[in-house]
């Protein structure tokens, strides 16, 4: 297995969407999954797109648990609105986060790597990171997602935001105490 470069914002691979995959069942595509997973591991995320790691297929993986699992030629259908906000950061977007609208629930059907039919439903932090994913299979990146570019920062800012935001709510709660 090997740890593969992941593409940033700004390279075309990341902006065009994904080829489906011809034979899910291949050593090759066995081998990208091994390594999508290794290298999503190593870098710390929830999810990883073939496309992030410059390869224009349609295969994503998540953490499962203590496992990863993987989607070949995924699809994806929501099944609640788009209308859940929470902030969402990307491998292919280092030291950034933002605020997104995503489904709170999904209906999700694809391959895995032994070619049978996977399908079911996901809600809550698994259905954002799947759509995350699936968005990148499409070119599509979470900031083209985004309402409002005022929730959209460098995380180690956005902390320092939230953690001065807390203290004046805690000192305001104090003073309406006394």
């Amino acid at each position: 297995m090997a740890i593969l470069k992941i593409a940033r914002m700004g390279h075309p691979v990341l902006l065009r969407a994904a080829e489906p995959v011809a034979d899910p069942t291949s050593s090759e595509v066995r081998r990208l999954v091994q390594d999508m997973a290794e290298t999503m591991l190593d870098a710390g995320g929830l999810g990883l797109a073939a496309p992030q790691v410059h390869v224009p297929s349609r295969i994503f993986v998540w953490r499962n648990g203590d496992s990863v699992a993987a989607l070949i030629n995924p699809e994806i259908e929501l099944l609640t609105p788009p209308d859940q906000r929470g902030w969402e950061g990307c491998l292919s977007i280092p030291g950034l986060r933002g605020n997104v609208e995503r489904a709170a629930r999904i209906a999700f059907r694809g391959l895995d790597i032994e070619g049978d039919s996977v399908e079911g439903e996901a809600e809550g932090l698994l259905a954002r990171v799947m759509q995350h994913e699936y968005d990148h299979l499409n070119g599509v990146l979470y900031p083209m997602r985004m309402s409002d570019l005022g929730l959209f920062g460098f995380t180690d800012e956005l902390s320092r935001a939230a953690v001065a935001q807390h203290s004046a709510a805690a000192r305001a709660e104090g003073v309406a105490a006394r």
